[in-house]
């Protein structure tokens, strides 16, 4: 079985390539507190669907490049979808 994450596109910069940010929760053993942890992977993107905000699940494969060994497996949901939060100015 291969190596899934889900993550949401932080950049889209690079040709074929998307930068995901994979956020990741653990429980402190000492003070029982949530500790909540990020780590961003490069994600191959051939057809260059992904936009920016977009939550996406990735999928290791083959070494593609240096720092690239995964790539997009689906779009869960697309930025339209996504509510960002508006800050109201008086």
């Amino acid at each position: 079985m291969r190596q899934n994450f889900i993550g949401m596109v932080v950049s889209t910069a690079m040709s074929k390539t998307v930068k995901v940010k994979v956020v990741s929760q653990k429980l402190h053993p000492i003070v029982q507190k949530t500790i909540r942890s990020h780590k961003n992977y490069l994600a191959h993107d051939e057809n260059s669907n992904c936009a920016l905000g977009d939550i996406v699940r990735i999928e290791a494969c083959r070494p593609l490049s240096k720092r690239k060994h995964f790539s997009v497996a689906e779009v869960i949901r697309t930025t339209n979808e996504v509510q960002l939060p508006t800050t109201k100015t008086a």
